[in-house]
């Protein structure tokens, strides 16, 4: 229980109305995860901090994402990161908030972040000695943040592969069916951590009063087919002809499979994620003539999104294989995704297939 609540219960006052929150109700985070310890694969307790310390630094970033327009660090940093893309001022904040509670105990020997071109290192007297690795965006969807749109943190977590010493390459380019755990953190107009650590998936939203994530979303499931198609239509001449005609398929009118199909793009990855997540759908971001090998990264965006989505009952492709099979080259890779409803990304699927335009990686 949060130490500043001395009983079962929680008053507040709004609009003049007592309300009284029955807190035996109510489930932290770190309550739930150390009842759910038994889950992990591994080190149950090195999980569990490291765990709580993702949780941590979301609150801190999400704590500025609200206020960002009250602050100077709206906009751009005047740099670019190793994507080539235009770093926000919030992205630098966010990164360097995760990596300082990622670094803050034992449990991680190194981290992989999309602003960073390297491994980051995290030694304890020259040795590092943390058994986990963990590849993250500190901050998806940073350009909305001007327009007050959602944005969003994503993560994943792996257990070294090498014995001793400083964390090789080898300790991420592991495919996504290694994954020990996987999250994010969507920053809208309530705040949510959803995370998995393979059995299930659960989302829990922050209650700014008592400074908590609260378990709100238990055992999250995504609808077998939904009604919504996300994707960047705008590159429409761009895309494979597959793509295309599933696009076409999407707004034709057909009664029996409930299309046409709404579109609905924010522009942030865990914001249509979340929502699909929610109401059923697809996520499509493909190749294109100026991204032949897609856009997206499949280490630390791809990755622990398809993991959730497959324990959630939906789907996650690059067009012809199981992203979580896809076996990684190199930390910043990038590949294309269908990721959602597992009805409707068979069927994006077999649009690809029918046109002959597979990703061969």
């Amino acid at each position: 229980m949060h130490p500043n609540l001395s009983a079962a219960s929680l008053r507040g006052e709004k609009a003049g109305i007592i309300v009284l929150y029955n807190m035996e109700a109510v489930k932290t985070l770190t309550e739930f995860i150390i009842e759910r310890q038994a889950d992990f694969k591994y080190a149950k307790g090195e999980l569990t901090r490291l765990l709580s310390d993702i949780s941590i630094a979301a609150k801190i970033v999400n704590r500025e994402v609200n206020k960002a327009g009250l602050v100077d660090i709206l906009g751009e940093a005047d740099s670019v990161n190793i994507q080539g893309e235009a770093v926000q001022k919030l992205d630098v904040y966010a990164n360097k908030q995760f990596i300082a509670a990622l670094t803050a105990g034992n449990e991680v020997c190194a981290l992989v972040s999309e602003e960073d071109e390297d491994i980051i290192h995290i030694s304890n007297n020259g040795n590092d000695v943390g058994k986990y690795v963990v590849a993250f965006d500190p901050l998806d969807g940073s350009s909305n943040i001007d327009s007050n749109v959602s944005t969003g943190t994503i993560f994943a977590i792996y257990r070294r592969v090498s014995l001793s010493g400083p964390a090789e390459l080898d300790d991420f380019l592991q495919p996504g069916t290694e994954l020990v755990a996987a999250g994010y953190i969507i920053y809208g107009s309530s705040s949510m951590l959803v995370y998995t650590t393979g059995r299930g998936v659960n989302g829990f939203t922050l209650d700014p009063s008592i400074g908590e994530f609260c378990l709100s979303h238990p055992d999250m499931k995504i609808p077998k087919s939904g009604k919504i198609y996300s994707i960047n239509q705008g590159y429409f001449v761009h895309f494979p002809k597959g793509i295309k005609q599933y696009i076409k398929y999407c707004q034709e009118e057909d009664e029996a499979t409930n299309r046409p199909y709404s579109l609905r793009y924010i522009g942030s990855m865990v914001a249509d994620f979340h929502r699909n997540m929610i109401k059923g759908g697809i996520f499509i971001y493909p190749t294109t003539a100026f991204s032949p090998t897609g856009k997206l990264r499949l280490l630390y965006e791809c990755n622990p999104l398809a993991f959730i989505a497959e324990e959630a009952g939906g789907k996650a492709s690059n067009g012809s294989k199981r992203i979580l099979e896809v076996q990684p080259e190199c930390i910043h890779q990038r590949v294309p995704i269908l990721i959602g409803s597992e009805d409707m990304v068979t069927t994006a699927e077999e649009f690809i297939a029918q046109y002959s335009e597979v990703p061969t990686s």
